[in-house]
């Protein structure tokens, strides 16, 4: 079995007062993906930072304060990859990746982008390189007999059962027709060939929503967005048994606006 979660922290010093250190320790992940850790590795306090029984590669943007990635995985790598080639994003804190036995894995923080403003262009520019990279990083896997699993804020919501308002939503970031038609081609057998395991799983609701705004009744409407995603080669996609969404009992006791993703792969 191989348990795999992802979470955007929001900040991980601030989720680490919040409850994310009683949730890792109580926590049965093998591999732990984590987004927007805004920090360097040094301002980590060690029980979030610098767990006992976890091996963990940060990978802090340039930019101070932003972005960052990081990997936790219980059993040490065979190999770390920070970043995925490209001369714009590698120092970005958007994406680092790592073998373990059989697998690659990797975590993605995709640019969240606004749409008529530079931010949306990177994000554009973002998506380009990174599709090209994941068609070359399955080929490679595969001819290593080896399977990938991308989990992160990918700042996609793909189908309108991904996000509850989705009318309002037609012209945001997000979820603009283009943006959805890039991640339609990583899941298209014929370009990306990558699967969306949660969806796969649980193909005929709307959700399980990861991401919930701080503003208003969000939360507790359940207002939310599906854009946490773990995307798996079809060998290990099928080997899914379980996804779910570990959402916070009350608005009181989130310590992230997003809730952490969990997928269980069987043998």
């Amino acid at each position: 079995m191989l348990t795999v979660t992802s979470v955007n922290v929001n900040g991980l010093r601030a989720a680490a007062k919040k409850g994310f250190v009683e949730w890792l320790a109580a926590t049965e992940a093998d591999v732990l993906c984590l987004q927007e850790v805004r920090a360097e590795p040094h301002q980590l306090p060690d029980e979030a930072g610098a767990p006992d029984g976890w091996h963990v590669v940060h990978a802090p943007a340039a930019a101070k304060g932003r972005a960052g990635v990081s990997l936790y995985t219980r059993r040490e790598p065979d190999r770390v990859q920070v970043g995925f080639g490209s001369a714009e994003f590698d120092t970005s804190g958007r994406y680092v990746e790592a073998d373990l036995p059989g697998v690659t894995v990797a975590s993605l923080y995709l640019p969240s982008g606004e749409v008529g403003t530079e931010r949306q262009d990177e994000k554009i520019r973002f998506m380009d390189e990174f599709l090209a990279y994941l068609k070359d990083l399955r080929r490679r896997a595969a001819a290593d007999g080896r399977e990938v699993v991308v989990c992160g804020d990918w700042n996609i919501a793909h189908q309108q059962a991904d996000l509850k308002n989705w009318r309002a939503n037609q012209k945001s970031s997000g979820f603009l027709p283009e943006e959805r038609a890039w991640l339609t081609r990583v899941f298209d057998e014929a370009e990306g060939g990558y699967v969306d395991v949660v969806r796969a799983l649980h193909p005929d609701v709307a959700g399980p929503y990861s991401w919930w705004s701080y503003r208003g009744r969000a939360f507790d409407n359940d207002s939310g967005w599906r854009i946490d995603l773990a995307v798996a080669t079809p060998g290990l996609a099928e080997r899914a048994v379980k996804a779910y969404v570990e959402r916070a009992a009350s608005h009181e006791e989130r310590w992230s606006d997003h809730a952490p993703v969990t997928v269980v792969f069987g043998t």
